[in-house]
């Protein structure tokens, strides 16, 4: 009478082992199965040049002010121009270069914690350029004001976007996203400047001479109409401030002696007058 009994506790376990078997095969795959790496290696450089030697001083010059303004202020920045900002597969994929002459974003690793080679959004949390500036020339102009627009308001969501020509001082443009994350255009103010709310400056024209081009260049400004020095502009200032100084503490020094001086012809000649009187002016 076991016998039976037996059999079908044997077919039981068999159709239980048969119904773990997938489960186990699955979770084992599960545990194995890695998400794909996103791309590693990439390139940095396209090895074409910017337009002119003067597009090429504006980038700089705009990378150089921003970011000495800023490391005064915080250091959780990076600025960087001409190098490709990564944000998709099919991009790297398809070669579709993307390299802001000039960016800015805020609240990420600083140049003092990481060393960039390019922007890839996935090694940076997901992050974007908050502020974008385009350097156009002729044949560039349509790019930027359109196509660059349409996917830095579209994709990368980048609050601030600017466009200027080094050679035409009034091709100064400016668009924002609004609360329904669209572009509105800026207005400027009686100086012509647009205004960046992401950086809190002015961005405009300064005529000048920058490495001994002698241009209007795109320059930062501060919320008072103070330009936003280069570096070396800063030392120079400092320079001049010092000497200025040095100057008009030796004006003083020298309106002092000659005040003495002054003091010291009148003591002689008062003390001449007394003794061709007959007083002793040491008895006095």
């Amino acid at each position: 009478m076991t016998l039976p009994v037996e059999a079908a506790m044997s077919e039981i376990s068999a159709t239980v082992t048969d119904a773990i078997a997938p489960l186990e095969e699955a979770t084992a795959t599960e545990e194995t199965w890695e998400h794909p790496q996103p791309p590693q290696n990439l390139p940095y450089d396209d090895g074409e040049p910017l337009e002119t030697p003067r597009h090429r001083t504006a980038m700089n010059l705009l990378i150089a002010s921003a970011n000495d303004y800023l490391a005064r202020i915080r250091s959780d920045f990076f600025c960087g121009g001409n190098m490709f900002v990564y944000y998709s597969e099919a991009q790297v994929r398809n070669k579709d270069f993307r390299g802001p002459d000039f960016f800015a974003v805020l609240d990420v690793e600083g140049e003092d914690i990481r060393d960039r080679k390019y922007w890839a959004i996935w090694d940076e949390t997901g992050r974007y350029p908050d502020v974008i500036v385009e350097l156009m020339s002729p044949s560039t102009a349509r790019i930027d004001k359109v196509l660059k627009k349409d996917l830095y308001e579209r994709t990368f969501k980048t609050r601030d976007y600017f466009v200027y020509d080094p050679y035409q001082p009034e091709s100064l443009q400016g668009w924002t996203l609004d609360a329904n994350q669209t572009y509105q255009p800026l207005s400027a103010n009686d100086r012509g400047w647009l205004w960046c709310r992401t950086l809190e400056l002015w961005l405009g024209t300064w005529e000048g001479t920058v490495q001994q081009q002698s241009a209007t260049w795109l320059r930062f400004f501060d919320r008072d109409g103070n330009l936003v020095l280069l570096p070396s502009e800063a030392a120079e200032a400092e320079l001049n401030r010092t000497e200025a100084e040095l100057n008009r503490t030796e004006a003083e020094l020298n309106r002092t002696e000659a005040e003495l001086e002054k003091e010291r012809l009148k003591s002689q000649a008062m003390a001449a007058h007394l003794r061709s009187i007959g007083i002793d002016p040491e008895q006095l």
